[in-house]
């Protein structure tokens, strides 16, 4: 197929933060009370405070942003084990060097994204969509459009780099081209992307004479 430009999710799809992620939001369930297991299932791909909210009914806004600053900083600070994917940074380094244009766009707030991107060592992207710029989190559309919006591109002309089942929904719902990378077999709407990848490895990438980029699947 073939795309002008890249967005890609970080945690799990560019850094491997799936230990601390799950260490982070352990230690706050158990902590504020809440079933540890039903907080896991629920959490990948979204924004921590669409969890909060869903696992907090009935407080207010207030104790909610409470409990958010409280994660934010364990999350913001918990940096152990916190490394590159296979193929990310090569995959990223690639883009650059041939001028292609790409994106992070996360779920993660600007503390959490930052600090993970740089514990992992990957280049520094032309535009680095957080949480804080959109009003409604992944599985909406608004992160990929708003990324996609940033980079000077229509959203079918970028191709979304997801692992989670509510990225993959966010990409698909913007309109975007999508790869899901290691993504669960159970993950809605699996038929409907364009990749289905095991590893940022198996992604091949050139760039033609017109501009546009052209990306198979390595066999």
């Amino acid at each position: 197929m073939q795309c002008k430009g890249f967005l890609f999710d970080l945690d799990g799809t560019l850094v491997d933060s799936l230990a601390v992620v799950e260490r982070s939001w352990q230690f706050w369930a158990e902590s504020y009370g809440v079933d540890p297991d039903a907080v896991l299932a629920y959490i990948h791909g979204k924004q921590a405070i669409t969890t909060l909210r869903h696992f907090m009914p009935g407080k207010s806004e207030s104790e909610i942003q409470a409990e958010f600053l409280r994660l934010e900083h364990i999350e913001a600070t918990d940096l152990d084990g916190i490394q590159a994917l296979p193929g990310a940074v090569e995959l990223l380094e690639h883009l650059d060097a041939n001028a292609i244009p790409w994106a992070i766009v996360t779920s993660g707030s600007i503390p959490v994204a930052h600090a993970r991107h740089r514990a992992a060592g990957l280049p520094k992207p032309e535009v680095f969509v957080t949480a804080e710029q959109v009003q409604r989190g992944k599985p909406q559309p608004d992160a990929y459009l708003l990324g996609a919006q940033l980079l000077g591109l229509k959203p079918e002309e970028c191709l979304v780099v997801e692992d989670a089942p509510a990225g993959v929904q966010s990409g698909l719902a913007a309109g975007c081209l999508v790869a899901a990378v290691n993504v669960p077999p159970e993950t809605p709407e699996l038929l409907e992307v364009d990749f289905v990848l095991t590893t940022l490895t198996a992604l091949s990438v050139e760039k033609g004479p017109d501009g546009l980029v052209n990306v198979t699947q390595k066999a």
